[in-house]
């Protein structure tokens, strides 16, 4: 039975796994996309969010802690540089998992995952949310009739 068994080891001992996400979290950071299987994907995302979250606030411990999962200098520094001011209104949901179809050599179920404001596509058609509301109670404004002009012949006679 697999009661409350959630984390897929992807084949792995642990020491492994847990170097083999820090990379592929460093090379996500770096490239804002990478290429990998659907399972690796999924793993990564669970991996990656927290930690985009934690960056979202910049102070020493939450560096200390992203530096502690990432262990690359150079990935923490664009994530709470970069990354953080992208992401700073978003709630949530900072990667995206794309399916590519299957591996050629070993029929492997591939997959794209990205960073999801730094797809230029995906963003282009969608415009700024609005902050205000429109009030219930009927809050239109009346619209306001254009100056009729007079003509200045028939003024003069």
């Amino acid at each position: 039975m697999r009661h409350g068994k959630k984390i897929n080891h992807l084949g792995r001992k642990t020491a492994h796994r847990k170097a083999m996400l820090a990379n592929m979290a460093c090379s996500l950071i770096e490239h804002k996309r990478i290429n990998t299987t659907v399972a690796k994907a999924k793993a990564l995302k669970q991996f990656v969010e927290p930690l985009v979250t934690k960056s979202k606030v910049d102070t020493t411990h939450n560096r200390r802690i992203v530096f502690s999962k990432l262990r690359q200098k150079e990935a923490v520094t664009e994530l709470f540089r970069d990354v953080a001011t992208k992401v700073a209104d978003r709630p949530g949901g900072y990667t995206r998992i794309i399916k590519l179809g299957n591996r050629l050599g070993d029929n492997a179920d591939m997959a794209m995952i990205e960073l999801v404001d730094y797809n230029e596509i995906y963003n282009a058609g969608k415009k700024a949310k609005k902050t205000t509301r429109r009030s219930r109670r009927g809050g239109s404004k009346p619209a306001v009739a254009a100056p009729v002009e007079t003509n200045a012949t028939n003024e003069e006679e």
